[in-house]
């Protein structure tokens, strides 16, 4: 009997596989560290379809089951990309659970699973021809959609909500009192961190680290955000160099700073883009790992764009995107 769905989540630089019985529960995981960026350089997804290939098989053996006990498989993130495994069109915003699940492809790619693969597609903000006038209202993903369909399923119904997914690529989506995405907004915030960190003259006054969980400061945060919002996020990084060299040698301290004014960009994003669609009676939700997630919710208190503002916590191990993927194909199959 067909009784396990599996789900496929590849991103930019990692692929996760999870294996779920009939009651949804998880019972078997793999993970590989290729994701799509070994297409772009490869020029070909060789590699990837081996990965995935691989995670597939390794849940299986795991559970001791084979492709006959399994009814479905899903996969979501940058796997409907170009440099995926087969490109799905993004559907436009405003978009549902059920519009993702309508749109949703099921394909059969032979050389990496013997069953069709459902493929479920990212969301953009809008359709038609962009220019310099309308360009920045634009904005996609392909992932965090089915985490957004988690979160708001696990949220009280009606509400307008803007979900914070912090992360190298830090993504906002606007969500309308329906359930339906309106929009996205994209930053690079965790790169520019990790650039900042890592390679630039202020490594040394970090102690080439991030602020972790166990560090963070939130007066140093506020003090790094202000700071930018005041000077720019150029001058509020070299100050976190002078702030080391003549006032604070605690580097922990340092990195918390440097934190605050990396993400002022994130909250400049947010109150000024024509991305997203909220107002002040939206409910800011925080997803993600400390520190982000609380120097976010510090700095959204600070600025007080947002009436509410709250976080998301997971009450187990299994990633939203897995979660929000089963959630799609349940729907699929009311809809055959």
């Amino acid at each position: 009997m067909k009784n396990y769905t599996i789900t496929i989540d590849t991103g930019t630089t990692n692929t996760r596989v999870y294996l779920f019985n009939e009651k949804y529960e998880a019972v078997a995981s793999a993970k590989s560290e290729i994701g799509v960026r070994i297409t772009a350089i490869d020029g070909n997804n060789h590699r990837l379809k081996a990965a995935i290939k691989g995670c597939l098989e390794d849940v299986l053996k795991q559970a001791g089951i084979t492709y006959d006990d399994v009814k479905q498989v899903a996969a979501s993130g940058m796997i409907t990309s170009n440099v995926g495994l087969t490109e799905i069109p993004h559907v436009v915003a405003p978009a549902s659970a059920e519009d993702l699940a309508r749109a949703a492809k099921s394909i059969l790619i032979e050389d990496v699973c013997p069953l069709p693969i459902l493929f479920i597609p990212g969301v953009k903000n809008r359709d038609g021809k962009l220019d310099l006038t309308t360009f920045e209202s634009m904005d996609m993903m392909r992932g965090e959609e089915v985490e957004t369909v988690a979160v708001i399923e696990s949220l009280p119904k009606g509400g307008q909500y803007l979900l914070v997914l912090p992360g190298s690529h830090t993504k906002f989506v606007s969500v309308d009192c329906d359930g339906k995405i309106t929009g996205c907004l994209t930053t690079i915030t965790g790169e520019l961190l990790s650039v900042i960190t890592n390679d630039t003259l202020i490594a040394d006054a970090v102690g080439h680290s991030f602020a972790s969980e166990e560090t963070y400061a939130k007066e140093y945060v506020l003090a790094g955000y202000e700071t930018a919002k005041k000077t720019g996020i150029g001058r509020a990084c070299f100050s976190a160099r002078i702030l080391n060299t003549f006032a604070e040698p605690d580097k922990t301290k340092i990195a918390s700073y440097v934190l605050g004014a990396v993400l002022q960009n994130d909250m400049e994003a947010v109150k000024n883009s024509s991305a997203l669609k909220c107002d002040a009676d939206t409910t800011v939700v925080i997803y993600g790992k400390n520190p982000l997630r609380e120097a976010l919710k510090d700095l959204f208190a600070k600025e007080n764009f947002f009436k509410h503002v709250t976080e998301f916590v997971p009450k187990d191990s299994v990633p939203t995107s897995a979660k929000g993927a089963l959630h799609i194909v349940s729907l699929t199959e009311q809809f055959k």
